[in-house]
């Protein structure tokens, strides 16, 4: 019987305060990529065989929820609220500071680098950790950050931010400039969980330098019960693979290979 994970390779990775499992797979310069709510589903796996298949190696931590396992509404739920109750790992309300887990994400990226090379790794975040992609910048490795569908913090007094601490930010900043790198953002103009004030504040921090895609309620795979959310996975349209949605997945693994020197 086949499964998700088919042609994945699991390991352990310990900072030397979380100790999370990885699944790898591919060749190549390293990509991270960070599963949304409610954890890492087929459709995050098959965008990292995407990605794979484009010549990088990626990981996929998980983070919470059980690998491979189908999403569904009760089952986000479920992960939410043990997420938002139980786990210190995540800020879900912060609207000063990064989740202390982007810490753990930050050393997997300096191990991968060290194991891949290339010119740096690509990380890409999405919903829950759609912001740790921009923290881990503080980590010189990563060279390519893409923020999908970023929905922390979550309420109206943190709509406008980003997820970040001030100092995470100035580094991004700085970075951006001096190696003259830049930041994807992606969401659907639609989406409640991504309030139009967090990419406004995204271009008034990076100007140019943040690349911000928006698609419309229209450019979403069909079928799916729920409201379009999830540009790389549930939502993308592989039917239509000249549509918007496709065009956006491929202009992120164009934007992975050309930075980490894929």
């Amino acid at each position: 019987m086949t499964s998700a994970l088919d042609g994945f390779t699991r390991f352990e990775f310990d900072d030397g305060r979380w100790t999370r499992e990885v699944y790898r797979i591919g060749s190549g310069p390293a990509v991270i990529v960070i599963h949304e709510m409610p954890g890492l589903h087929p459709g995050v796996l098959a965008f990292a065989r995407d990605v794979a298949a484009a010549g990088m190696t990626v990981f996929c931590p998980s983070l919470f929820g059980k690998p491979a396992k189908t999403a569904s509404l009760g089952y986000a739920l479920g992960e939410i609220a043990k997420t938002l109750c139980v786990r210190r790992e995540f800020n879900a309300w912060a609207t000063d500071r990064s989740s202390p887990i982007v810490d753990w994400l930050r050393a997997l990226a300096r191990q991968a680098h060290k194991e891949c090379g290339g010119k740096g790794v690509g990380a890409v975040g999405m919903c829950f950790t759609g912001g740790f992609a921009l923290a881990m910048m503080t980590e010189p490795s990563v060279v390519a950050p893409v923020m999908s569908q970023p929905s922390l913090p979550f309420g109206k007094k943190g709509a406008g931010s980003i997820g970040c601490s001030a100092a995470e930010i100035s580094c991004a900043r700085t970075r951006f400039e001096t190696e003259d790198l830049s930041l994807m953002a992606l969401r659907f103009t639609s989406d409640k969980l991504v309030p139009d004030a967090r990419f406004e504040t995204l271009k008034r921090e990076f100007g140019d330098r943040v690349d911000l895609v928006e698609l419309s309620d229209a450019d979403a795979a069909k079928g799916v019960p729920m409201a379009p959310h999830s540009v790389l996975t549930l939502h993308l349209d592989r039917a239509d693979p000249l549509g918007p949605s496709m065009q956006t997945r491929d202009k992120v693994i164009a934007f992975f290979r050309a930075r980490t020197g894929a």
